[in-house]
This record gives structure tokens, C-alpha cells and sequence, in this order.
């Protein structure tokens, strides 16, 4: 992958605004809801293997 070359009169950098305290606040409380079902959810194995046998 190589890099992008910018077209004449284009410019692709963007300043970010800071959120607002209303945003933060949204934010957060969809945070903590998606944690909480990642939570609940029951635990898997990342090799993907079932154990035999125990």
C-alpha cells in the first residue's frame, strides 16, 4: 500500500472540534451499554478448539 498524493486544491487534513459535554455524556452512557453486554455474553475460546475428554 502506498501513500495517497493529495490532488491540487484538496486538502485532506481535518482539525477536530473537542465534543461538547452533551456528547461526552451520549458517549459514555453508549460505552457502558456496550460493555455490559459484552459482559453477559458467556466466554469463548480464541483457538477456536473444543476440549475432549474432562
Amino acid at each position: 500500500m502506498g501513500l495517497i498524493k493529495e490532488p491540487k486544491n484538496v486538502d485532506f487534513t481535518v482539525q477536530s472540534e473537542p465534543w461538547t459535554e452533551e456528547e461526552l455524556k451520549d458517549f459514555r452512557k453508549l460505552m457502558n451499554e456496550l460493555k455490559a453486554i459484552n459482559l453477559k455474553r458467556k466466554p469463548y475460546s480464541l483457538s477456536g478448539k473444543k476440549k475432549v475428554g474432562a
